[in-house]
Formats: structure tokens, sequence, C-alpha cells
């Protein structure tokens, strides 16, 4: 019996990741629109290295995959501390939580991790919720 919940358990936590990203209730379209004042620092490039969005920006992490990825974990990128222990902690991109980060990226770290020193090396603040969202819709969209 414990091995069926187990194994369960792990089944619905492996799920978690294609759960989020299904769950986007923005619109892809006006997000794909909203992405242009993002690609600046932004690109998102595929597992075979083909550029679904973006230019060949390197100065935020490459936003493929995002929704459902831990905080932090895009490899030989440079996080700050409180975006890495935030993802270390269990800091998971859904739609909550990536709405709240882009509007207000240092705020959230230190909402989040408790520590009001944590700071995002991210400046850019989205100014409307619905953009945001509509974000999260778009960059989800292109991950499926």
């Amino acid at each position: 019996m414990k091995t069926i919940l187990i194994s369960a358990a792990i089944a619905a936590l492996s799920a978690t990741p294609l759960l989020a990203e299904s769950h986007a209730s923005g619109d892809a379209a006006a997000g794909e629109k909203a992405f242009k004042g993002c690609q600046a620092c932004h690109v998102v490039v595929n597992d075979a290295g083909e550029t679904l969005a973006g230019k060949n920006a390197k100065t935020g992490p490459n936003l493929y995959g995002v929704a459902g990825r831990h905080a932090g974990a895009v490899a030989d990128f440079n996080y700050s501390k409180g975006m890495v222990e935030s993802g270390e902690a269990g800091l998971v991109w859904d739609e909550a939580s990536f709405v709240a980060y882009v509007q207000d990226p240092t705020g959230f770290l230190r909402e989040h991790s408790g520590d009001a020193k944590a700071r995002s090396k991210m400046s850019f603040k989205v100014r409307k919720e619905q953009e945001a969202i509509d974000l999260y819709a778009y960059l989800s969209s292109l991950a499926q």
C-alpha cells in the first residue's frame, strides 16, 4: 500500500509543471506583443537551439520552459543570491508567482524569502497585472 501511495505522490509531483503550463489564464497573443518589451534582456530558445522569441539577448535568463520551472534554475546564468535561495527553497514559476515577480522583482523576492536585503537583478517592472498574466500565457504556449 505504501508503494502505491508513494508512486501516486511522485506522479502527482512530476505532473505539476505540466499543470502549471496548462493553467495559464491570459491571452497568449497579447503576451506576444508585450514580450517585445522583454526581448532587450530575454530570449526564448528551445532545447533544439531554435530561437522562438526575442533576439540574442543574454542580460536575463532564457525564458523557455519558465512555466513550472524552479526559480534560478537556468544553467550557467548568474542569478542573484536571493533568486537562487528562493529556488532552492521550492519557488516554482506558476502563474501567480510569475505575475507577482515581474510586477515587483525585488519586492517579491524579499517577501518570498523573508530576507529584507534580498535583491533581484531584474530592474524592469511590468506595470499592468493583465500584461503580466498575458506574458505568462505566451511563454507557457512556447514550451508546449
